[in-house]
């Protein structure tokens, strides 16, 4: 419920700012209620405590990224044009905001175990519309028969993941989306596909 009321988003976008900015640990409730324009008091009408705010930042933020990940492989016919949707719209969201970038890449890694725990539960999503993709691959031919799924999955995740963190530790200083087609490149090759003649075909 608390995600229908008004304020809600203000304050998540409030947290992105605050948290970039200062650190998560030096990003007291204060700083977040006075980016967010409200009182301090708001605050815990719609979180319990700043581990709630990362939270929840994330579970939204991650929803977003899922959503618009769907959207845009909606209506394309094979793995390999969705994997490189997945990963271009990935690196779209991080770029148009910086200061995501930077919590999700930086900031979220620094949190405790307890709630790196609860940041892994909300990545569950992200990870099975990974897993959906590499199936469809193996069942079309696209990818290796013999491909491990759990594994594509991790090289899949931690290859575009890895490959947002070098971008903020480097002070984002190129265009994160200009690296969307070498990537898929290697992720599709590491998937099983091959084939130089379709892939210098691909629209892509």
């Amino acid at each position: 419920m608390k995600k229908n009321r008004p304020k809600y988003m203000q304050i998540i976008d409030a947290a992105v700012v605050v948290i970039a900015e200062n650190g998560y640990h030096q990003a007291q409730v204060s700083k977040i209620a006075k980016q967010a324009g409200v009182a301090d008091g708001t605050i815990y009408l719609y979180f319990k405590n700043k581990e709630d705010i990362l939270i929840s930042l994330f579970e939204e933020k991650m929803g977003y990224f899922v959503g618009s990940i769907e959207e845009k492989i909606a209506g394309k016919q094979t793995a390999i044009e969705k994997l490189y949707m997945l990963v271009e719209t990935h690196f779209k969201i991080l770029s148009d905001d910086r200061h995501l970038a930077i919590v999700t890449q930086l900031e979220l890694r620094q949190s405790n175990k307890d709630l790196r725990l609860k940041i892994n539960e909300v990545l569950k999503g992200y990870l099975m519309l990974i897993d959906k993709i590499i199936k469809e691959g193996i069942e079309n031919g696209e990818f290796s028969s013999s491909l491990d799924v759990r594994l594509a999955r991790q090289m899949i995740f931690g290859t575009v993941d890895e490959t947002a963190t070098s971008w903020v530790m480097n002070e984002q200083k190129y265009q994160l989306t200009d690296l969307a087609k070498k990537v898929h490149q290697l992720l599709i090759n590491g998937c099983g596909y091959y084939d130089d003649k379709q892939i210098s075909s691909s629209p892509l």
